[in-house]
Order: C-alpha cells, then structure tokens, then sequence
C-alpha cells in the first residue's frame, strides 16, 4: 500500500505518522519512506508536478508489485462555496493530462476506486473536516495558458477541482488491475479569486496547511486499514 504525493517534503510530513519510519530511496523528486501503521507495511513516495514525471513513479511502483495507491495532494477549487483548507476526495477525473493517451484512447474513463474513495471520505467526515467529493480535472499546465483555461470548458459539467496527476494514475491502476483514489486539499478557488493570472498564487498560507495536515492524516489512517484488510 502506498501513499503518493507530489512533494518529496510532503513525503516526510506524510511519513512522520508512520511508525518506524525510514528513507530506502532518494533520486531526482522521487523521494520514497517505509514506515508501518498498526504493524502493517506502508511506503509514501513523492512523483513531483505533473502527469509525465509522476508516471516514471506510478510505473515503477506497478512494476514493483504495489496493487493500491492513495494519492495526497492540493488542488484548486472550479466551484462555488469550497473554501481553502476544504478536503476533496476525487471520483472520477477529466483526462487533460497530455500523457494518459498514450497509454490508451481518451475514450478509456480515468475512475477512483470506490472502496478506497468511499474510505477516504467516511475518514474525513469522521473527523470533522469539510469534504467534498465529485469529478475533478487533471492539467498538464500549471499557470493558464489558454484563455479561457482548459478547466473552464469542463466547469458548468460537474467537475469541482483541477490538479495535474490523478486521471493518469486512475488510467494506469485500472491498466494494471490495481487500486487508486485521490484526496486533495484546496490551495485557492479559481471561481471566486479576483487573480484569474494566478500571479498571487500562495499554498504556504497556514489554512491550506492545516488541509494539507488533515489530508495527510486521514490518507494515512486509511492506507493502513487498506493495508490491515490485505492491499499490498
């Protein structure tokens, strides 16, 4: 069972609440720990920003037998009323990644696993946070470059959030007949913000912190009953 983020900082914030917890790996931004929760096995490793990089990791965990991948990192929201700090569990994803079709035809659906998804969900609510779940869309660039942005076209559709590694990582779980789900906690509403350039953009602020804190606990916590209930 494996705890996926984008950041090899992360990786260690994520790792301190694993027990006996220790670095077998470092290289580029793929930064991976081993600890273990209840006495059960859990890795956290860090695949850096963006679809193609996080790929290199995603295949070399398949490779190396991981059959369960709980992905935690932040997003901004594309809907009204979710505020920063704000938890969203990811159903589905929108494939605009740049990468998964190489993998196989946009027409293949980039989907959570329910189990992992549902866990995840029950975890946060569990524990007082605000949780959103719904389809959100994976980018292959950060800062806009079209105008309107690519998310935009999807907005009045259902999703509620964009990121930029999910809907490979649903692709490439479901390819290799493993599991995946995402948990992310809101930096920003691109809906709401007068910034629409994104030139102010701040994810140090302390409430996106204390989403990423709560994100991480809640990913965590359920990777390890995953792992108790047999996920490798």
């Amino acid at each position: 069972m494996v705890v996926v983020v984008g950041d090899p900082a992360r990786a260690r914030e994520a790792a301190e609440r694993l027990e006996r917890a220790r670095e077998i790996g470092s290289n580029r931004e793929y930064l991976t720990l081993r600890g273990e929760v209840g006495g059960r096995d859990i890795c956290v490793v860090s695949h850096g920003v963006g679809a193609a990089g996080a790929n290199v990791c995603f295949m070399e965990l398949l490779r190396g037998g991981v059959r369960a991948f709980i992905r935690a990192g932040t997003c901004g929201a594309i809907a009204e009323g979710i505020s920063d700090g704000d938890l969203i569990v990811a159903g589905s994803a929108v494939r605009e990644d740049a990468v998964s079709e190489h993998f196989v035809p946009l027409a293949y659906p980039a989907v959570a696993d329910r189990g992992l998804s549902a866990a995840l969900a029950v975890e946060a609510r569990g524990r007082s946070l605000t949780v959103h779940e719904g389809m959100i869309v994976t980018e292959a660039n950060f800062y806009p470059v079209d105008a309107p942005p690519r998310w935009e076209r999807y907005r009045a559709r259902g999703p509620i959030a964009v990121e930029m590694e999910l809907s490979s990582l649903f692709v490439l779980a479901s390819l290799h007949g493993a599991r995946a789900a995402g948990i992310l906690a809101v930096d920003g509403n691109l809906v709401e913000s007068r910034d629409p350039d994104m030139t102010d953009y701040d994810p140090h602020r302390p409430v996106v912190s204390e989403g990423v804190a709560a994100m991480l606990d809640v990913a965590v916590a359920v990777a390890g009953r995953a792992a108790a209930e047999g996920d490798e």
